[in-house]
């Protein structure tokens, strides 16, 4: 039995530039992070040549071709392992439609369980690249590729992805300890109860990328500016930062935000949250808030609501937590 833990992520800044479709040509950039809630994947060896998934639903075919769970088919298929073996995916979230990376999460989790039962290292960067050309390549998904690497590299992550190229490059960002603690209490997330399917907002998003150059840009221009602020311990600048963000980004496409999100944020800045967003795609999910102390509990009564998701930055990527096999 192996078990290998992968955080999902808050993404702060530079969302959307993070599609191929704009960083091949222009640059992109995301300050992002891994959140200490995460993705538990176990895999073990079966007496059977049989191969079973379990996630929400539980799958036991004769061949990865019947698997209907598309990520760990096709993990499946780019690790080798097609019989004999079963896997099973749990989460601290719902599963799907939360904002937080969990697909992405659950690529990378698999992919390295599966290395891991074949005793072979893989590092963070091949993780990362396998986990894209299994969602972008291979199942044509219109997302970009800050989920995978923050997932498998974990901390705070300054990410750039160069045009051209499509080279990824990651700088941990390292905080001084009061500044950490800073961001990780004035930081709260909040769950809408609303799960939506992020692929059609994005494939809009993708689609508008040519007309919506210059809100990219901006948005480019901002996650410089964190960072640096980051690294100046001007913490509370990242509310307003947040704010300025997400304006920009309701701009890419038509349903990143609507009438019951903008009500709900409206609420939590009339009561103190200096920014904020929607978190991953936009629609529903994780509203992710920047709230100074003095305002926290007042913010929590005005969105009594919306269930409270106590989380912390989180440091370590994808790794394997238990492995015992005879």
């Amino acid at each position: 039995m192996i078990i290998v833990q992968a955080p999902l992520r808050t993404s702060l800044f530079g969302g959307g530039t993070d599609f191929p479709g704009y960083y091949l040509e222009h640059g992109g950039c995301v300050l992002t992070s891994a959140i200490d809630k995460y993705i538990f994947v176990t895999i073990k060896q079966r007496f059977d040549n049989k191969l079973r998934v379990g996630y929400t639903h539980t799958e036991l075919v004769d061949s990865v071709d019947e698997i209907r769970h598309d990520l760990i088919r096709e993990a499946f298929r780019l690790t080798g392992i097609d019989h004999g073996v079963e896997i099973t995916t749990m989460g601290d979230i719902p599963s799907e439609g939360s904002g937080l990376g969990s697909s992405s999460t659950v690529t990378v989790g698999a992919l390295h369980a599966m290395y891991a039962l074949k005793r072979e290292l893989i590092m963070a960067e091949q993780l990362a690249k396998e986990a894209c050309q299994i969602e972008i390549d291979v199942l044509g998904k219109p997302i970009g590729i800050q989920d995978q690497y923050i997932a498998a590299y974990g901390g705070l992550r300054f990410m750039e992805f160069q045009p051209g190229t499509g080279e990824v490059c990651t700088t941990r960002i390292h905080l001084d300890p009061a500044t950490k603690r800073q961001l990780n209490h004035n930081l709260l997330l909040f769950y809408t109860g609303v799960t939506r399917k992020a692929d059609s907002i994005l494939s809009e998003q993708r689609e508008n990328i040519r007309s919506r150059e210059s809100v990219l840009e901006e948005m480019k221009h901002i996650a410089h500016t964190a960072c640096d602020k980051l690294q100046q311990g001007d913490v509370n600048a990242i509310g307003d930062l947040l704010h300025d963000s997400w304006m920009l980004k309701k701009q890419l496409a038509s349903k990143i935000s609507n009438s019951e999100v903008d009500d709900l944020y409206e609420i939590a800045r009339k009561a103190g949250a200096t920014g904020g967003k929607i978190a991953g795609a936009g629609g529903g999910g994780f509203l992710l808030l920047y709230c100074p102390p003095g305002h926290q509990e007042h913010l929590r009564g005005q969105l009594h609501m919306l269930q409270e998701l106590p989380f912390n930055l989180g440091q370590d990527g994808s790794k394997v937590i238990f492995d015992y096999q005879r």
